[in-house]
């Protein structure tokens, strides 16, 4: 399972991409890439803050808990562009979140991936501080920043059986190339409002449906194909 930001989009989380997404409200070098935090540390820390809280509003929707209950029949991995905890509050035991996760945070420092701190509650502070003394900051993946689990990513989508990328404009690299790791026999899916106008490898199925609708209409099409797979 590989899920973008139009998973998250109908539990009423804004988008990046979208009409009306945060980037028209932001731009990319103000709030997510390095330099804007050595820029403007405070305003970096703000911005994530809002996000923050509006994720913890936020509750899971029944295509997050669809793919929980997805654990009970298959052995299940998440892997997910977002950096909200939807997919863990529905139940996914399994996640891999490959831009971070913003209900942690991490040293600015040197050592940003040695250990990873919760936050309590939305805000998290300048003045909170790492073990080594700097500054804590979003759990998140930058902009001009390396995908740390990027290459983990790649081994698990090499194994798998069954593959259903599931709201992702497909746009965000490196992240968006993991779809050409799916093994040619799998089961593939692409689930997205847009997905007849996205570029993918021969072999996807689309689904041109929002997330709740393409992952029941993806579950009843692998239940059909049960006895094959």
């Amino acid at each position: 399972m590989f899920s973008g930001s139009g998973m998250s989009a109908e539990s009423g989380i804004s988008t990046f991409r979208d009409n009306g997404g945060l980037w028209e409200e932001y731009r990319i070098e103000e709030v997510a890439t390095p330099e804007a935090w050595k820029r403007d540390p405070q305003m970096v820390q703000n911005f994530y803050n809002l996000r923050r809280k509006q994720i913890l509003e936020a509750l899971p929707n029944s295509a997050h808990k669809m793919i929980a209950q997805l654990q009970e029949d298959f052995q299940m991995l998440v892997i997910t562009q977002n950096i909200d905890d939807l997919h863990e509050r529905a139940g996914s035991k399994n996640v891999l979140h490959l831009h971070g996760n913003i209900t942690f945070a991490k040293s600015s420092g040197p050592h940003q991936e040695r250990k990873y701190y919760p936050v309590k509650g939305w805000e998290l502070k300048l003045s909170d501080l790492c073990d080594d003394g700097y500054p804590l900051r979003p759990h998140v993946v930058w902009f001009g920043e390396s995908v740390p689990m990027l290459e983990e990513a790649k081994i698990e989508i090499e194994k798998s059986d069954i593959f259903i990328v599931i709201g992702t404009s497909l746009q965000v690299y490196p992240a968006a190339g993991l779809i050409h790791y799916a093994p040619e026999g799998a089961l593939k899916f692409l689930i997205d409002p847009n997905a007849g106008e996205l570029s993918v490898p021969k072999g996807f199925i689309c689904i041109q449906q929002e997330a709740t609708y393409g992952i029941q209409t993806a579950i009843n099409m692998i239940k059909e194909k049960g006895d094959h797979l």
